[in-house]
């Protein structure tokens, strides 16, 4: 402010710095956001050879908001490529695999799908814990859709829904 600096600026924040990256060669001159340029960045920058490098000269660590949205994609095409390649391995793709949110179900649905596949767990998880362990054992499900399809019409043709039968809704009964 009056010209001496005493190295509180960077404990500040980036209010009034500049991002601290330089951008294939020349130095960005974008205003300095809040998240900073850690280790962990610095791996996702080498590991998808981004052209991006610390200017030593700067006394801090934040880096602009543009830099890190292209960082975040750069981290999330990494994850979309990895499981791609998981999933070439098995003949499926990201338009066969439909997501799921087992959250939105109620705890006594998670629950009956943990007893219905005898798995074991912790007593006393709560749901958010429940509902993690059982999308990894849903994940982990081999399903040939043929077969399930051919199953869920013959279980509508003949009425055969167990539910049914014990709500009194089966066809036999009138």
């Amino acid at each position: 402010m009056n010209g001496f600096s005493t190295g509180e600026e960077d404990s500040r924040g980036a209010a009034d710095q500049i991002c601290c990256l330089v951008d294939d060669g020349s130095r960005c001159t974008r205003v300095a956001g809040n998240a900073s340029y850690s280790k962990r960045i610095q791996k996702t920058v080498t590991q998808r050879r981004l052209k991006l490098c610390i200017d030593n000269h700067v006394r801090h660590m934040y880096i602009c908001d543009y830099h890190k949205q292209v960082i975040q994609s750069a981290r999330t095409k990494q994850h979309q490529r990895r499981r791609k390649d998981s999933e070439d391995d098995s003949g499926e793709t990201d338009n066969d695999v439909p997501e799921v949110d087992l959250f939105q179900l109620q705890v006594g649905t998670l629950r009956r799908y943990k007893r219905h596949y005898r798995l074991t767990t912790k007593p006393g998880m709560n749901k958010a814990q429940l509902a993690e362990i059982l999308m990894k054992h849903f994940k982990s499900l081999q399903v040939v859709e043929k077969d399930v399809l051919s199953y869920f019409f013959y279980t509508v043709k003949t009425n055969a829904n167990k539910l049914d039968q014990k709500n009194g809704l089966n066809n036999d009964a009138t």
